[in-house]
């Protein structure tokens, strides 16, 4: 992956539709109480609309899989800022995104900076940052 550009665009990586199910085991196995992520009725309770919301950490691994994806491994992933910009609902299919914006060599590793984002397919982005990632041998 050595012919990496600034403005090369990584694959895409699509997600969803997003489970309900998953979301309540992930906040059984997280210890996350908030019924936010499993109870509708306090969803609508708190205004927040009529289907649970995904965690947030589960948002951000999605960033996390399409850069794997891309520089061959999580592991590869040297930096990772992302901003919550929105939520993601049950049901809602997403695409997580990114755009090169630099190569540099830093102590014999190729690294890539990279813009970043996760967007609800039809809808409003979700998260947006940047993440430098290894690539190459």
């Amino acid at each position: 992956m050595t012919s990496v550009r600034p403005g090369d665009a990584l694959p895409d990586y699509r997600v969803g539709p997003v489970s309900a199910e998953k979301m309540k085991t992930m906040s059984a196995l997280m210890r996350d109480a908030n019924p936010i992520h499993f109870d509708v009725a306090a969803v609508r309770a708190l205004g927040l609309g009529d289907r649970v919301i995904n965690q947030g950490p589960l948002n951000q691994a999605y960033v996390v899989s399409l850069l794997g994806r891309w520089a061959g491994g999580a592991h590869r992933v040297r930096e990772l800022r992302l901003r919550h910009l929105g939520a993601v609902h049950a049901g809602d299919r997403l695409r997580a995104h990114g755009t090169v914006l630099d190569v540099s060599e830093q102590d014999g590793e190729l690294l890539v900076r990279c813009e970043v984002g996760l967007d609800v397919l039809g809808g409003d982005p979700v998260l947006s940052g940047t993440a430098t990632v290894h690539v190459g041998g």
